[in-house]
């Protein structure tokens, strides 16, 4: 083999490496960054994982909203319908955040307490994110208890 051809198939062979190494990297990192979305009861049955990141989707239950005076701590409930799970939130809340809304947390359990790191709320109460309103309702139809917008209908 002359040494042209070495150098080039050494190059070839670098370069395909440095591709695997890139994307064997860029695969990891998202791998850790994704959060995937669970319901109450999907969390309370052991679905997500004792100290997994993940997003906790459902209803802000009515009643449950509390901060201490001159706090950022936020307490408040995610109800599914089937299940509820206190939440703990350090920070701003959204402006649209409210009993009764849909929401979206993220963040991990810790002591059967969800702690979020970030809430994402949506401003009308007929709206619920499309995978929120999926979960719930593939939940209900295990129990065979309507979804909410079911019982809406009724």
């Amino acid at each position: 083999m002359n040494p042209i051809r070495k150098r080039r198939l050494l190059l070839i062979l670098a370069l395909v490496a440095a591709a695997a190494a890139a994307t064997t990297l860029v695969a990891v990192a998202l791998q850790r960054n994704v959060a995937y979305l669970y319901t109450p009861s999907e969390v309370l049955g052991g679905e997500a994982g004792e100290h997994a990141r993940f997003r906790l989707g459902g209803m802000v239950q009515a009643g449950s909203f509390k901060r201490a005076p001159g706090s950022m701590e936020a307490h408040f409930a995610v109800d599914d319908g089937d299940a509820t799970l206190p939440v703990v939130y350090t920070g701003i809340l959204p402006d649209l955040f409210r009993e009764k809304q849909a929401v979206i947390a993220t963040g991990r359990m810790q002591n059967g307490v969800f702690v979020a790191e970030q809430v994402l709320a949506k401003h009308d109460e007929t709206y619920m994110p499309k995978e929120v309103a999926d979960k719930m309702g593939a939940a209900h139809k295990k129990h065979d208890v309507p979804t909410p917008a079911e019982a809406k209908a009724h």
